[in-house]
């Protein structure tokens, strides 16, 4: 899985004539993530990553026909020409990716993208003579050493593409641009490799076209990258480390700081692991188990591009253009289930005539292969988009290019390994779907290992299924919750969901004050422990509860995270607005003396009385299922903030009394 990703390596002499800055309005609003292609803080950036994606399969697929069909050269056997290749383009990502996250973050960043696409245009220079020579050796050494130089190409630029997006797309934004770049990458591949194969074949000519081809779509690269706006350096007084080992140990220790960006990384390395596998083997799957010619490998790669494609772009539309990690447990599931259900269908396939691409789809039991496949990446799109956009929005802006960079080494090491376990099992006598197999009931053990880890993962997954299949939530001034610092999120209580409603309608992870006794709730209180609520209960009942309720309230604003109180005390047993407590006061007071003024954020549930949920019977909840079937609308009204002084129980009550009739 070449994707032509990472940072760039020095700025020296690129000019610019851009002045523009790539930095997003606070709030911009777009139909959807294709609007972004109109924009130019993100349309010339997308055409440069994509066109280096293309570039970099273009070149390694026509050498690899090359290597495999038309030359011969007797040190560089066909057998070991891909493993070769794939070994060269790799390893510079292990050397160099410490260094170029550095010279991310020291660098503006445009300007390091245009370094990278004038050191392409270089390569590809080089490689177009390799092309060329007459010297069947010297061509192998040449576009070897190419290989390698691209394989550092896409090193340098990896940290500076996933870097800059933050830089260019607020919050709301970064989940669709996250998803647009992966799905460019996927399908620069795919492009790459069927225009490469498809010219290096041409008789006589091939590789003449393919090193006209390389030379223009690297050219067309640096035009693109002319027009990205200036992204200003985050540690311009940053000193760099040439050591590449000691580099990566510091950044990797910098990730570990943030446990949820740490942890993120590894599950976008497990992802790079568990695609390699599937990738590495479609030759052989295809010929071996599928009875099939070059042209159902290919197709088979094609549907595999098709799949993260779609996925990627399906993220923003599930995620309601926000940061939904909520998606990750849900695109484990798929990649589970539909790797495993490849096993089954084509485990016991007949035996048969070696097929073309046309005979093979002509035989509805291979639909079901086909389908697998498809659908296995299609989630794995939905699994690795909001972890990339997560490590973005958490990651501290001055090191995020070096945690990038970080995460590109593991997920190299990660790939490495793969490639190594499909090779132990395939000598201990492992057919091809048992390794997918394999992979697939892996993938569920890992998947629930880092969910249990990191549990604001399986939380989000829950909100998310709440608001979308068990409700229609529909979510009105989201843009006043806070994406970063401290506030407090102050809202009705109806139901004994409703703090879960507010996690789906939150970008970010949210600490609730709760009644004690909701903890013992079989299901609710087991996930509300998982979320780290904090329990409360009233002073004459239990003192140090009480005490500590409020003493943790406060620390969580010190930290600038949200908070979140239901200032009535408890769930309503009528439908109405009860009183407003006073707690709310005593926190915001406990957090002044410490210089923090967080804002409160009126809000308002609409239409859950009644519900399952709420005390609607008797003042009973949870008696009746279904009681307003299923996919009832429920809606979250979100007023604007309000000024820590300007707060009174009062005052804020009848802000919540005009949002719920808004």
């Amino acid at each position: 899985m070449s994707v032509d990703s990472a940072p760039s390596a020095a700025t020296a002499g690129a000019t610019t004539s851009a002045s523009a800055s790539a930095a997003p309005p606070p709030h911009s609003e777009h139909p959807n993530q294709f609007a972004l292609l109109k924009q130019r803080r993100f349309a010339p950036f997308f055409w440069t990553q994509f066109s280096g994606a293309a570039n970099d399969n273009l070149f390694k697929f026509a050498f690899t026909v090359m290597v495999t069909y038309q030359l011969s050269v007797s040190w560089l056997p066909p057998a070991l020409a891909g493993l070769a290749i794939g070994a060269l383009f790799i390893l510079p990502f292990l050397l160099f990716s410490a260094t170029s996250g550095q010279l991310t973050d020291k660098f503006e960043k445009t300007r390091v993208i245009r370094f990278v696409k004038n050191l392409e245009i270089a390569i590809m220079g080089v490689a177009a003579f390799g092309f060329l020579a007459s010297d069947v050796n010297l061509q192998a050494v040449i576009l070897l050493a190419c290989t390698f130089l691209m394989g550092l190409h896409s090193t340098l630029f990896g940290p500076v593409k996933f870097a800059y997006l933050p830089q260019a797309l607020n919050e709301r934004e970064l989940t669709g641009g996250n998803g647009m770049v992966e799905m460019g990458t996927f399908v620069a591949i795919l492009m790459g490799n069927v225009v490469g194969g498809l010219i290096v074949a041409i008789p006589g000519v091939g590789p003449h076209y393919v090193a006209l081809a390389c030379v223009l779509v690297a050219l067309t690269g640096r035009v693109a990258a002319q027009f990205i706006p200036l992204a200003p350096a985050t540690d311009p007084g940053l000193k760099i480390n040439w050591n590449p080992f000691t580099e990566t140990v510091r950044n990797l220790k910098l990730a570990h700081d943030n446990i949820v960006v740490f942890r993120s990384m590894l599950g976008i390395s497990w992802m790079w692991f568990f695609g390699a596998v599937f990738l590495s083997q479609f030759p052989s799957f295809a010929k071996e188990v599928l009875h099939g010619n070059e042209q159902v490998a290919s197709l088979l790669l094609v549907v595999f591009s098709i799949g993260i494609a779609t996925g990627s772009l399906l993220c923003e539309v599930l995620s309601r253009r926000h940061v939904e990690i909520g998606l990750v447990p849900l695109g484990a599931i798929g990649m589970s289930v539909f790797a495993v259900d490849l096993y089954f269908s084509s485990r016991g396939l007949p035996p048969a005539e070696v097929m073309n691409a046309a005979a093979f789809l002509a035989q509805p039991v291979h639909w079901r292969v086909m389908a697998d496949l498809a659908l296995l990446s299609l989630f794995a799109g939905l699994y690795s988009v909001p972890m990339y956009a997560l490590i973005q929005l958490r990651s501290q802006t001055t090191h995020r290019a070096r945690i990038i960079a970080a995460n590109n080494i593991l997920n190299a090491l990660f790939m490495i390994v793969s490639a190594m376990l499909a090779g132990a099992l395939l000598k201990a006598d492992f057919s091809i779907p048992q390794i997918f197999l394999f992979v697939g009931l892996a993938n569920a053990v890992v998947a629930f290992y880092i969910f249990m880890l990191v549990p604001e993962y399986l939380i989000r997954f829950v909100a998310l299924m709440a608001s979308r299949c068990v409700y229609r939530f529909k979510v009105r001034g989201d843009e006043y919750i806070p994406t970063q610092g401290a506030a407090v999120l102050a809202c009705n209580h109806v139901s004994f969901v409703d703090a879960v409603l507010l996690m789906a309608a939150s970008p970010r992870p949210i600490y609730f004050v709760m009644d004690h006794r909701i903890f013992k709730l079989p299901v609710l209180g087991w996930l509300f422990k998982l979320a780290k609520a904090i329990p409360v209960a009233p002073q004459k009942e239990d003192p140090a509860v009480y005490e500590a309720a409020f003493e943790r309230a406060a620390q969580v604003l010190r930290e600038g995270d949200l908070l979140a109180i239901f200032p009535e005390g408890g769930i309503t047993k009528d439908g109405e607005l009860q009183p407003f407590k006073a707690g709310i006061l005593k926190i915001l007071e406990r957090v002044k003396a410490d210089g923090v003024n967080a804002p409160v954020i009126p809000m308002a549930l609409t239409n859950l009385w009644g519900s399952y949920f709420s005390r609607v019977e008797k003042g009973n909840a949870m008696v009746r299922p279904f009681r307003r079937g299923l996919f009832s609308r429920v809606g979250l009204n979100v007023g604007a903030p309000m000024q820590a002084a300007d707060v009174q129980p009062e005052v804020l009550r009848e802000r919540v009394a005009i949002l719920l009739v808004t």
